[in-house]
């Protein structure tokens, strides 16, 4: 029986790089967005949708039960996710500080309570969270992003530590600036590599983390940033 994997905000950009490059390692699909963008991306590459958003449990829940349904197994989730509120530091208001906890670190923690029985019962599986190089960076411009993808990075830690013992993995991917959105000569410039990521570099450094290639990678933040990150 074919692998089964879960993809979020896969109906564009490194959602959608993600999806086609694991339907191409072989596995079923069960796919969500909250766009109509989805239902061309599930025709073309022969999965299960659903339209709804990672901030709402109610959606997730009907998610995982979707590939539980066709599939009767979850090998693989790829939590992707849009981008949380920006704005002056001292603007922002606190229902935006809840919407990115919703949006970038609840939608992990709400998945993983339900997914991972059912890892557990097949004897392993992989999570990888795509997040952010500003994880552990903090930037001015991206505020929420930065605040809420660190919490991000200590939750797939403490996940990693618990649930290695069943051969579950977690770890995050960290992009830089992607090809899914235009750079400027300038910050181009910045970038030791001179160019923006391409959105199949992400997919291809997620199918490696979900297979069993990165068997002993668990608990990791890894950047895909062209260098641009200073940090060691």
């Amino acid at each position: 029986m074919n692998k089964t994997a879960i993809v979020t905000a896969a109906s564009a950009g490194m959602g959608a790089a993600i999806a086609r490059k694991l339907r191409k390692e072989g596995y079923e699909l069960v796919i969500m967005s909250s766009s109509d963008k989805i239902i061309p991306i599930a025709e073309e590459l022969d999965a299960r949708y659903l339209k709804g958003s990672v901030a709402n449990t109610e959606d997730l829940v009907n998610l995982v039960q979707l590939a539980q349904s066709n599939y009767g197994r979850i090998d693989v989730v790829v939590n992707n996710t849009g981008h949380p509120p920006k704005g002056d530091l001292l603007k922002i208001s606190d229902q935006e500080w809840h919407d990115g906890l919703d949006l970038v670190l609840l939608n992990v923690v709400r998945m993983a309570r339900m997914v991972t029985p059912v890892m557990q019962n097949l004897g392993g599986g992989s999570i990888v969270n795509i997040s952010t190089l500003f994880a552990f960076e903090p930037s001015l411009a991206y505020p929420v992003s930065s605040a809420m993808r660190a919490a991000l990075g200590s939750y797939c830690k403490v996940y990693a530590d618990q649930f290695g013992k069943d051969n579950i993995r977690m770890n995050n991917v960290l992009p830089g600036y992607i090809d899914s959105y235009p750079i400027t000569d300038e910050l181009a410039e910045e970038i030791p590599l001179k160019r923006a990521g391409l959105v199949d570099e992400i997919a291809n450094t997620v199918a490696f983390l979900a297979s069993d290639a990165a068997g002993y990678i668990t608990g990791q933040n890894i950047k895909v940033d062209g260098g641009l990150g200073r940090a060691v």
